[in-house]
C-alpha cells in the first residue's frame, strides 16, 4: 500500500484498511490540468494540501470539476522533492475526530507540484486563457515587503533592481507572472489570499501594486500595466477568511498508518524545519468564506462547502471568529493554562473553572455584541468551539504558544466588545465578570510567577519588558504591593482599545488582580469564586 497512482490500484486493500479514494480519472483529470490549467496555489504545505486541495478533490469526486490544482512553492523546494514527486503530489488526509477516531481518504487533486523557479513552466500556466485563479496560503508574513523598521528586506530590493524577468520574493513573483499574462493576453484572473490574517486580499493586492510600481518607476513596466493590474475588473483580489487548526504531522497517525499496512508515511523535516509528511492530519471542522469576485469565472466552491459571498460578509465572519466565538477564549485559555500548569489547551478543557470561564467569556458576554455574518450562526459556531474543537486531544494548541504577544491580540480580542458594551446604552461593561477576570489572570501571568509561587516563562511578547517593567514593584502574598499600579496599564488605549476607567472595569480588574497576589493557590481560589 504505496500513496501514488500505481499504488492506489489496489483498491479492496485501501478500502479494507477505511481509506476512501478518488472516484475520478486521475491520469485524465492531470492531462486536462497541464492543458488548460484553471487554478494554480501558492504555497504548497500541508494547510493547503489537507483543506483547500479537498475543495477541488471534493468537486471532481462529485463530476462538478475536470482539473485539478497546480501547486506553486515558493519558500520550501525540498517539499516538492520529497513529498510531492514520490507520491504523484497525493495526500492521505487524516481528519481527527475528538474521540481519537480518524476517518481517512486520499486527495488527488494536486495535478503537479513546480518549485516557484521554473520561470517557463510558470510562465505557461499564467499565459493560459483557462486560468481563472491563483490563491495562497504563504503566512502573513509572505505578503511582508519591509522589515521591522519599514526598510524593504533584501529580496525585495535585489527584484526591484533586477526587474520582473527573475524575481524570487512571492510579491514579486505574482507581479512578473501577471506581467506575463498582461503582455500575452490581457485575461482578467482572480488573485485569493486564504491565509489567516484580517483583510488579507487588501495586503496581498497592496504587496503586488507596490512592486509593480516601484518596476515602472524604473522603466521595466508601462503605465498601461499598472492600469490593468489596479482595475478590479480585470485582476481582482478577494477577501477571505479560512479557520481549520492542521498541526504538524503526529507520530501517533503515523504509527496508525503503519498498523494498518501503508508504506512510506515517514515524517520529513526540511533543512528549512518545515514538518510535513505524505499524510496530513487536521481537526475535522473548517470554515472558508470567500469574496464572490472572479472576473474570469472560478470552480464551483460553494458545493464543496466554500460561502461564497461579499466582502463585508468576510469582514463580519472574521470579526465574529476573532472578536468573540474563537479567539477571546484561546486568550483566556491561554493565561490561566500558563498560571496552572497545563500544557496542552485540551486537557484545559477538562478543567471545570476554565470550562466555566470560557462558557461565560463566549456565551454571555460576547453574544450580546456579536457581529452575526448572517451565513453561521455565532452560538453554533461557539458550540462546535467549545464542545469539539478545543477539547480536541489531538489539537497542539499549548497555552504557552498562544499567550505570544498577547498584548497585541487584547485590542482586537477584548477591546472590540468593551467598546460594544460602552456604545449601547441598554448593555452595562460594569455587570461584565469573565472578561475582567481574564484581564487581570494576564496581567498576574506577567509577573511570571505561576499559581504554585514557582518562576514560570513568560512568552515572547512586543511590550513585554515596558509592562513588567509597571510590574516590577508587585509581589505574589503583598496584595497592597499593586495599589496605585496598575493605571498606566489600565488606561492605555493600545492595550485594551479603551481605557479601562472609561468603561468602568478598572477597579474590578484592579480588585481581581489583587486577590490573585493574596498567595500560591490564590488564582484558582478567584477562579472559582468569580
Amino acid at each position: 500500500m504505496k500513496l501514488n497512482f500505481q499504488g492506489i490500484q489496489d483498491k479492496s486493500a485501501w478500502e479494507k484498511a477505511g481509506v476512501a479514494l478518488p472516484k475520478y480519472d486521475w491520469e485524465k483529470m492531470c492531462a486536462e490540468t497541464a492543458k488548460n490549467p484553471v487554478w494554480v496555489h501558492f504555497g504548497a504545505g500541508n494547510i493547503f494540501r489537507g483543506f483547500i486541495a479537498g475543495l477541488q478533490d471534493s468537486l471532481l469526486n462529485k463530476n462538478l470539476a475536470e482539473k485539478g490544482i497546480i501547486a506553486i512553492e515558493t519558500f520550501d523546494y525540498e517539499i516538492i522533492d520529497k513529498i510531492y514527486k514520490p507520491h504523484d503530489s497525493m495526500t492521505l488526509m487524516v481528519s481527527l475526530k475528538p474521540d481519537g477516531k480518524t476517518d481517512k481518504n486520499i486527495i488527488a487533486s494536486i495535478a503537479c507540484g513546480v518549485k516557484a523557479d521554473d520561470r517557463e513552466a510558470l510562465k505557461k500556466i499564467f499565459v493560459n486563457p483557462s486560468l481563472q485563479m491563483v490563491s495562497y496560503t504563504i503566512t502573513e508574513k509572505g505578503y511582508a515587503l519591509r522589515d521591522m523598521k519599514g526598510d524593504y528586506l533584501g529580496v525585495v530590493v535585489e527584484d526591484i533592481a533586477k526587474g520582473p524577468d527573475a524575481p524570487k520574493h512571492a510579491m514579486s513573483i505574482t507581479a512578473s507572472l501577471l506581467l506575463e499574462r498582461f503582455r500575452a493576453n490581457s485575461q482578467p484572473i482572480a488573485v485569493v489570499s486564504m491565509d489567516n490574517c484580517s483583510h488579507n486580499g487588501e495586503k496581498l493586492r497592496a504587496s503586488v501594486l507596490e512592486v509593480a510600481k516601484a518596476w515602472e518607476e524604473k522603466g521595466f513596466v508601462d503605465k498601461e500595466f499598472i492600469a490593468w493590474l489596479s482595475d478590479e475588473e480585470q485582476v481582482s483580489f478577494p477577501w477571505s477568511m479560512i479557520d481549520k487548526i492542521t498541526p504538524r504531522p503526529a507520530d501517533s497517525v503515523k504509527s496508525e498508518l503503519d498498523a494498518l499496512g501503508v508504506e512510506g508515511m515517514d515524517v520529513v523535516i526540511t533543512s528549512k524545519h518545515t514538518y510535513i509528511a505524505p499524510f496530513v492530519n487536521a481537526e475535522v471542522p473548517q470554515y472558508l468564506v470567500i469574496e464572490d469576485r472572479f472576473p474570469n469565472g472560478r470552480p464551483a466552491l460553494e458545493k464543496a462547502g466554500v460561502y461564497m459571498t461579499d466582502r463585508e460578509t468576510v469582514n463580519k465572519t472574521e470579526r465574529m471568529k476573532v472578536t468573540t466565538c474563537l479567539n477571546p477564549l484561546h486568550t483566556g485559555l491561554a493565561v490561566f493554562g500558563c498560571l496552572l500548569g497545563y500544557e496542552k489547551i485540551a486537557d484545559e478543557m477538562k478543567d471545570a473553572d476554565l470550562k466555566k470561564l470560557v462558557e461565560r467569556v463566549g456565551y454571555v458576554e460576547g453574544l450580546p455584541v456579536v457581529t452575526n455574518p448572517g451565513i453561521l450562526d455565532p452560538k453554533a459556531f461557539i458550540d462546535e468551539v467549545i464542545e469539539q474543537r478545543l477539547p480536541n486531544p489531538f489539537m497542539p494548541d499549548t497555552p504557552q504558544r498562544i499567550a505570544t504577544d498577547t498584548s497585541q491580540k487584547i485590542p482586537v480580542r477584548f477591546g472590540e466588545t468593551l467598546k460594544s458594551y460602552h456604545a449601547d446604552a441598554k448593555l452595562d461593561p460594569k455587570k461584565l465578570t469573565a472578561i475582567p477576570l481574564v484581564l487581570a489572570g494576564w496581567l498576574r501571568y506577567l509577573l511570571g510567577v505561576d499559581d504554585k509561587g514557582k518562576e514560570m516563562p513568560v512568552s515572547p511578547d512586543p511590550m513585554l519588558e515596558q509592562l513588567q517593567s509597571e510590574l516590577k514593584a508587585v509581589q505574589l502574598g503583598k496584595p497592597e504591593s499593586a495599589d496605585g499600579v496598575l493605571k498606566p496599564i489600565l488606561s492605555n488605549k493600545n492595550i485594551f482599545g479603551i481605557s479601562l476607567y472609561d468603561v468602568g472595569l478598572a477597579e474590578k480588574v484592579e480588585g481581581l488582580f489583587k486577590e490573585m497576589l493574596k498567595g500560591p493557590g490564590a488564582v484558582r481560589e478567584t477562579l472559582k469564586n468569580s
